[in-house]
């Protein structure tokens, strides 16, 4: 089994270097994944950099490892970002999890018109700092070199201005353009995915009117769980990732 453990503090390394991860991170590997002394070891800084090489020490407080390989991976272009509508539930947070280890590069939170569940006074934070929490751990479940950001709540106004600069495609069950027909270019892609009851009319408006484009995935219904993953496996096929 791979073990990958994310140290954001770590810049540089060279090979036969010591690299350490400390407090929850070492915690976790020895405690939880019961690591030891001459097992391998990744750890990466969430930036590209992945350091791989054996247990040099495994306590409590530190794991450190003996670098055998240090590679720089260069972030994807374009890149993918998934804005997901809050919803109900944990449908939103399965979504952010399989989104993140399908490759996406940002999360945006969404407060759409028909969001039942709302990110308001401390929930802010609070909703950010749990999408945060699972992007990570998704990202070192799936051994990424890079970790995924997660933007700042929107309202409908403000993701719509993003198509002005991106290439903002609108999952919509009734749009008449199919997502594996739409060719990507060098623009950033905006996935964005409704809650349980959809996109409001008004709300499709605004963002064909920026720019944006509606697609389709097929022609059956996909929850919000599910829609954004499915389309982000569909976009790495296309654009060449897998």
């Amino acid at each position: 089994m791979a073990h990958f453990y994310i140290n954001e503090l770590l810049d540089t390394a060279e090979v036969g270097s010591r690299v350490t991860i400390v407090g929850p991170e070492a915690r976790h590997a020895v405690t939880v994944s019961r690591l030891a002394v001459g097992e391998s070891v990744s750890i990466g800084n969430g930036r590209g950099l992945v350091v791989t090489g054996e247990v040099v020490t495994a306590l409590h407080t530190e794991l450190a490892i003996e670098a055998s390989t240090v590679a720089e991976v260069p972030r994807t272009e374009p890149a993918i970002f998934l804005a997901q509508a809050l919803a109900k539930g944990d449908r939103d947070e399965f979504a952010v999890q399989a989104a993140t280890e399908l490759g996406v590069d940002g999360v945006i939170p969404w407060t759409a018109g028909r969001s039942i569940s709302r990110w308001e006074g401390a929930k802010i934070a609070k909703g950010h700092d749990r999408w945060s929490a699972i992007v990570r751990e998704a990202t070192k479940q799936s051994i990424r070199s890079w970790l995924p950001d997660v933007l700042d709540l929107a309202t409908t106004a403000q993701l719509a201005r993003l198509a002005s600069e991106t290439r903002m495609l609108i999952l919509e069950p009734t749009a008449d353009v199919a997502l594996s027909a739409v060719e990507a270019d060098d623009r950033d892609i905006v996935l964005v995915v409704g809650p349980e009851g959809g996109i409001a009319p008004n709300e499709l408006a605004a963002f064909t009117a920026a720019g944006a484009t509606l697609v389709r995935l097929g022609d059956t219904v996909l929850r919000t769980s599910t829609a954004g993953p499915a389309a982000i496996a569909m976009l790495n096929a296309k654009l060449g990732r897998w």
